[in-house]
């Protein structure tokens, strides 16, 4: 009676331990960032204040350096301006040698493919300054009757101004006037001279 109690008893404590052996215990782990991601994130965060220093920077010397262009571009159009006092315009009057006159073929007022370039230029340099008025004077050679070349000259200038609007700038800030034959560039009477003299000329007429 006492082995077989004690077989039981064997039998029981193996049982437990089986069971015990099936059951491990459960190992808890904390949700918690580990220092690799924290350190990853942390130089993320560095690298992005960086490049937002570097651009603001670049900024900042892009800013300063369009400033100085503005400014030199300036001095030297204040350089370029010679006063001139021409009959039949009021006041004071300046000549730039920054604006370009363009030339015309022989009883023409179109404007020729080779004056594009100096009327964008012109262009150009007025939209920098809007504060500057120009008035166009339309000039012709020596051909032609005296009524016949101030017309003509009426009709070069307005096409140099028709060509300046229709590159941006404003019909108010540009006026024209006609002197024909009777200001020649060259008082020679060949085609060289006539050539010269066939021409729009750009005076500033305030700045």
């Amino acid at each position: 009676m006492k082995r077989k109690s004690y077989i039981v008893s064997v039998i029981f404590i193996l049982c437990i331990g089986l069971i015990l052996m099936g059951c491990p215990k459960k190992t808890v782990v904390k949700d918690e960032p580990s220092a690799k991601a924290e350190a990853a994130k942390i130089e993320a965060e560095r690298v992005a204040k960086e490049k937002e220093r570097e651009v603001k920077e670049k900024e900042a010397k892009e800013r300063e350096a369009a400033r100085l262009k503005e400014e030199q571009a300036k001095r030297e159009f204040e350089r370029s301006l010679v006063a001139k006092r021409t009959p039949g315009i009021e006041g004071e009057v300046f000549e730039s040698s920054l604006l370009k006159p363009i030339h015309f073929d022989f009883d023409k007022y179109d404007i020729r493919p080779g004056d594009v370039e100096i009327l964008k230029a012109n262009s150009a340099l007025l939209k920098k300054f809007h504060n500057v008025k120009i008035q166009i004077e339309g000039h012709c050679d020596e051909r032609g009757t005296n009524e016949y070349n101030l017309a003509l000259g009426e009709r070069r200038s307005n096409s140099t101004k028709k060509y300046l609007i229709s590159l941006g700038i404003t019909a108010d800030r540009v006026s024209t006037i006609s002197y024909g034959e009777e200001k020649p560039m060259d008082p020679g009477h060949n085609e060289e001279a006539w050539a010269k003299n066939r021409r729009a000329h750009f005076l500033i007429t305030a700045k």
